[in-house]
């Protein structure tokens, strides 16, 4: 009877140690997959992998380095909770086999602030990768075009964002949730929707319901609003009529307009923040926000939109009937006679820039910025300008979306 006993326990042992070492092997390798796939955008690092005979999968003392920031997201502690050590197993060793159910949770999630986060030193701003005017625009400076920044973040005290985050998959949807010390939180509701880790994208395909978004702002936009009114010089209803009028604007650049009531959701909520209710169909046009004719009729589908607890009607978008893509031409700009017996500033299409490499170049930029330089790389994305900064040479990096005119100097060409 010891005999079999004393067996039992070590087959229980082994069984043990076989699970722990399988599914840390299998965590390691599915991580390092994970890393290859982000390296395009930035730096992966995990700390120790632990699990447990319930079916998690801990992972302790992470980080993530985008190319873009200058400061590492820190994440602490990781969960995946697959709901048994079979099911665990099975995610691991075929991360598109997931079960019906499963959870993943981070804690202690932490972004230190810099006053300039960004490594772009220019950046498009004020249009999008389109060329449109963007329809969100926060300016805290008496200059309208400069929106809202870390910068001012932290001078508002807010120096760093911590919180947690929460992704479960029922049987019946996709629920998410981001929570924030002192910044707010967002919530997202999806029916019926199936989310794969290895194919996030087509989650989008399985489910034809309306998600429900649920954002609350934690006091923050009354924070944002009385900070950037007296940054811009206007007192905060002032402000926010700027910003609403911006936000027009952008919807104008779509050929589209707000209803009387969105625009005095928009602009309250600028001004006192709260809870706000969305529904949204991410599959649809404008996701899901109806969009009338130029004459609404009265029955007509209205937006599914609460804001504290309390329904607002009349919300919804208008079609101005004009025509974006008409609004936005301009007439060919006439080349410039050039004269082979002296150099100048020549344009030339940004789509040419790779055989101008080494070259004195000038670069307009959607933001009206005007960057002078020389000519040191070109990529599929971005182009990179060096110039002479106390004493030194210094690249800087431009989004090729961003680039509005570029000229070399050279001499003409007969």
């Amino acid at each position: 009877m010891k005999r079999l006993f004393a067996t039992l326990v070590i087959v229980v042992v082994v069984g043990l140690v076989a699970f722990k070492a399988g599914v840390w092997w299998l965590a390691d390798q599915r991580l390092a997959e994970a890393r290859a796939a982000l390296e395009p955008h930035g730096v992966l690092q995990r700390g120790t992998i632990s699990s447990s005979l319930d079916g998690r999968l801990v992972l302790s003392g992470n980080s993530w380095q985008d190319f873009r920031l200058t400061r590492s997201l820190e994440v602490g502690r990781v969960e995946f909770d697959a709901g048994s050590p079979i099911d665990l197993f099975t995610a691991l060793l075929d991360p598109s086999q997931l079960p019906a159910s499963w959870s993943l949770q981070a804690d202690g999630v932490g972004l230190v602030l810099e006053a300039t986060m960004f490594r772009n030193w220019v950046t498009a701003s004020g249009a999008n990768s389109q060329g449109q005017a963007e329809w969100l625009v926060l300016s805290c400076a008496p200059d309208p075009r400069q929106q809202l920044s870390s910068g001012d973040l932290m001078r508002m005290g807010i120096t760093g964002l911590a919180g947690e985050f929460l992704l479960q998959q029922q049987p019946d949807g996709v629920y998410a949730e981001v929570s924030t010390a002192g910044t707010g939180s967002i919530e997202l509701n999806w029916p019926e929707a199936r989310l794969s880790l290895v194919e996030p994208d087509r989650v989008l395909g399985t489910s034809d319901q309306a998600m429900t978004v649920t954002l609350r702002d934690g006091g923050l936009m009354r924070r944002v609003a009385a900070y950037c009114a007296r940054e811009a010089g206007l007192e905060p209803p002032a402000w926010a009529d700027r910003a609403l009028a911006a936000f027009q604007a952008g919807l104008a650049a779509r050929g589209l307009a707000p209803s009387q009531q969105l625009r005095a959701l928009y602009r309250q909520w600028l001004l006192e923040g709260g809870e706000l209710t969305l529904a949204l169909q991410p599959n649809a046009p404008a996701l899901g926000i109806p969009v009338h004719g130029a004459e609404p009729a009265e029955s007509a589908a209205q937006w599914q939109v609460a804001y504290n607890g309390a329904t607002v009607p009349d919300v919804f978008l208008r079609e101005t009937g004009a025509d974006p893509a008409e609004q936005l031409a301009a007439p060919a700009p006439i080349p410039a006679q050039e004269d082979p017996a002296e150099q100048g500033w020549y344009a030339d299409s940004v789509e040419n820039a790779g055989q101008w490499i080494e070259r004195r170049v000038r670069v307009t930029l959607s933001s009206d910025k005007v960057v002078e330089g020389r000519l040191v790389r070109v990529g599929e994305r971005e182009l990179e300008v060096a110039r002479i900064v106390a004493g030194g040479e210094v690249a800087y990096p431009m989004l090729i979306r961003a680039v509005t005119g570029f000229e070399v100097w050279r001499r003409g060409r007969q």
